[in-house]
């Protein structure tokens, strides 16, 4: 077994992204980074490198245990690396997933009736009795 592997094909071999040209365009883009420094996708890693991947709006940081090239199935992940994310950037997460429907962008069009509900929700959730909801 190799005691190294391209920080690309890792990536994508221990399911952080999709596709490997998806890994190797997020290191092209300057989202990924070991030790505070960007990385090409060719850069090689070695077990106990910590990789951080940013994928908006939080950083996610994953300890190598083994620096493999080839796809594994879902279930051996816990062999392949180690989640050292922060619990303060699950918290931003958690945060932006729940209030991201009330800031939405200008230009994205009308709410989806799931959209509406939840800003109904908040809204009555929030008003404390400054509205009246029996209109």
């Amino acid at each position: 077994m190799n005691d190294s592997a391209r920080i690309d094909k890792w990536l994508w071999a221990a399911r952080i992204f999709k596709t490997r040209s998806i890994a190797a365009e997020a290191c092209k883009n300057g989202r990924i980074t070991i030790k505070g420094f960007n990385v090409k996708p060719s850069h090689t890693i070695k077990a106990g490198d910590v990789v951080s991947v940013r994928k908006p709006p939080i950083t996610y940081s994953f300890e190598v245990l083994k620096p493999i090239e080839q796809r594994v199935g879902a279930k051996l992940i816990n062999e392949i690396y180690n989640d050292v994310t922060a619990p303060e950037q699950y918290e931003l997460l958690e945060m932006n997933r729940i209030s991201g429907f009330v800031d939405r962008a200008r230009g994205t069009g009308r709410p989806t009736k799931k959209d509406r509900r939840q800003i109904d929700a908040f809204t009555d959730s929030t008003s404390l009795g400054f509205f009246d909801s029996e209109q």
